[in-house]
């Protein structure tokens, strides 16, 4: 499903570049649950960002669903994201001036889901995250472990076909986190891909393969269940 070759990112100018990925090769399989281990400043935030389309600065290919993203347009990429991929995001990215429904809805919106579909999918990830009465608050009135319930949710949603979750569960207490972790663990075995970013050894045990990523460009084998 996902095949990187030689990806490199840098960062940076002149004397004070900044390799933060050298030619990384990585394979993930549809269905696969991945998770990605590594100290912090490693680069795998950035490898994240670059497999979700996030960030078009890098060099190598990059082939998503047998297309050749390396290759394709900006407008392009942007459709892939929004049609297969759902992210979370380590630092939630909530849109602040709208409400937790509407951020829930946008991402609905963005594949031409019918309002009324719209309202009801909304509906169903509210009650399924137990956050149905945040539906009409805006996210700055929330606290973290509540924000980062709504970007999962968010991330879920419109029932994606790959999930890129870096670090989800940072900001939740450990019964949040696990009930977390069991939900992308049923996602996965009803198909869903899904790459994690992560410190937790608990939430790697959850995956299907773990790999550790050094200075950059170095992935080592570390688990396959």
């Amino acid at each position: 499903m996902i095949a990187l070759r030689g990806i490199s990112r840098t960062f940076g100018r002149g004397d004070e570049r900044t390799e933060a990925l050298r030619t990384v090769d990585l394979d993930v399989s549809e269905g696969e649950f991945l998770t990605v281990m590594g100290p912090s400043g490693c680069g795998k935030s950035t490898l994240l960002s670059v497999v979700g389309m996030l960030d078009g600065a890098w060099s190598g290919e990059y082939h998503f669903l047998d297309q050749a993203v390396h290759k394709l347009k900006l407008k392009r990429r942007i459709d892939l994201n929004r049609k297969y991929m759902g992210f979370v995001f380590q630092q939630y990215h909530l849109i602040d001036s709208v409400t937790v429904y509407e951020n829930l809805e946008i991402p609905l919106s963005y594949r031409k889901i019918p309002p009324r579909e719209r309202a009801r999918m909304v509906g169903e990830i509210l009650e399924r995250f137990d956050i149905g009465d945040k539906r009409q608050l805006y996210p700055s009135s929330l606290s973290g472990g509540v924000q980062q319930l709504v970007g999962v949710a968010r991330a879920v949603v419109a029932q994606p076909r790959v999930i890129l979750a870096d670090e989800p569960t940072g900001n939740l207490h450990s019964q949040q986190a696990r009930e977390i972790m069991e939900l992308f663990q049923e996602l996965n075995r009803g198909g869903t891909t899904i790459m994690q970013v992560t410190h937790s050894e608990e939430n790697a045990k959850y995956g299907s393969r773990t790999v550790e990523m050094l200075d950059g460009g170095t992935l080592n084998i570390l688990a396959t269940p």
